[in-house]
């Protein structure tokens, strides 16, 4: 997975250039097979000398150079653990080109996902996480944030999210009740759209799967002309890092615990009921 996100973000930044593969090849004096097998994620090896070169002819800022130069570091991990600020600076953030390469988005969350977060709802979560943060830099990580859901309201292959919410996510206060109200009215309105589907998990349902199972996504991506596409990845969110899983034994385990959770999972038209009910119970 590193190594087909460190071929994305190369690729992006050739074609932001303007240059050709073989353009590219001739200012690093290396071949054109090389430069496009390192986009296409499947190099025989990665040579940091000819990260660095690319990053270099390609006017990589100081950040994306680290963040590359990292993922070439753990280009050969196949269940990986990115742990914040080690190797990849924590001002890049890995997950969101992975989801903006992904055609859908099936996950269990115990808060409101980021991709359906109001601004208000936002800027309490990431003050919170991020207490040291000036006024300026969390205005610039919620805007990161709001620009993210651009992906499910674009009009152009919107990604198609299936979304299952613990009914927690309802009655743990973010911020005010005020905040609240606008939150769920707002997650209510963007579950009528065709490409999303949200449905809480009810306390009533006790464990569906026998024991306590923690926040997960599964992202499944698009076929290349070809009719390949990447593996179906699973990202798990910690407090000091993320875990990206990709062997198919274990995404396939993910998907039968999220069709568990939504055998009992309210429909969706009982969650939009549920949420509004819940906004108008806050704004009083």
């Amino acid at each position: 997975m590193p190594r087909r996100q460190l071929g994305r973000h190369l690729r992006e930044l050739r074609q932001e250039s303007g240059l050709t593969i073989a353009e590219v090849a001739r200012l690093i004096e290396r071949g054109a097979g090389t430069v496009q097998r390192l986009e296409t994620g499947t190099p025989h090896r990665i040579r940091l000398l000819d990260i660095e070169a690319l990053c270099r002819v390609l006017h990589a800022d100081r950040t994306m150079t680290e963040a590359l130069m990292g993922l070439a570091r753990q280009g050969n991990d196949r269940s990986w653990w990115h742990e914040y600020g080690d190797l990849i600076p924590e001002a890049f953030s890995v997950y969101i080109g992975l989801e903006a390469a992904a055609a859908s988005s099936t996950s269990f969350s115990t808060i409101v996902p980021g991709l359906f977060q109001t601004p208000s709802y936002a800027e309490v979560m990431l003050r919170t996480a991020y207490p040291d943060n000036d006024s300026a830099d969390i205005s610039r990580r919620v805007q990161i944030r709001l620009h993210r859901q651009k992906l499910v309201t674009r009009t152009w292959r919107p990604l198609h999210v299936t979304e299952l919410l613990d009914e927690h996510a309802l009655h743990r206060i973010v911020g005010s009740p005020a905040i609240m109200s606008q939150q769920l009215r707002h997650l209510a309105d963007l579950s009528t759209r065709d490409n999303i589907e949200v449905r809480v998990v009810p306390f009533s349902s006790a464990l569906p799967l026998g024991e306590v199972v923690g926040p997960f996504g599964i992202l499944d991506f698009k076929q290349d002309a070809r009719g390949v596409s990447e593996p179906s990845t699973v990202h798990i969110e910690g407090f000091t890092g993320a875990l990206y899983l990709e062997h198919a034994e274990t995404v396939e385990r993910y998907r039968m615990a999220h069709q568990a959770l939504s055998r009992v999972a309210l429909n969706p038209q009982q969650t939009r009921d549920l949420l509004r009910q819940a906004a108008r119970r806050y704004a009083q």
